[in-house]
């Protein structure tokens, strides 16, 4: 079964950023396909369940993991180059509080 998404998700995948726009179910035994086109180029790809992740979304409560006490709060990004993608997420800051969202 496809469904069209609306709105269309922001994703996290291995090729960069991108919007799933549609996701297919082909059953129990099978992992859920999702549609994305990235933002990168425009290209499409089917992304299986397991190597995607919902964008970070500070409004809606999907932020960054806290970094264990030991590590560094946040870690410098490399000049970018045209086109790159940046697949590296910043901790953040000492100073923001960072508010979990419920469990239901």
């Amino acid at each position: 079964m496809i469904t069209q998404l609306d709105p269309p998700l922001p994703m996290h995948t291995a090729k960069g950023n991108g919007w799933a726009h549609f996701v297919i179910d082909y059953g129990p035994e099978y992992d859920l396909v999702w549609v994305v086109f990235m933002d990168a180029d425009g290209s499409c790809w089917s992304v299986p369940n397991p190597e995607v992740k919902m964008q970070f979304n500070w409004t809606l409560g999907r932020r960054p993991a806290p970094k264990s006490a030991g590590a560094p709060t946040a870690t410098p990004l490399a000049p970018k180059q045209p086109n790159e993608v940046n697949a590296e997420v910043r901790a953040p800051a000492a100073n923001v509080r960072v508010f979990p969202r419920g469990e239901s």
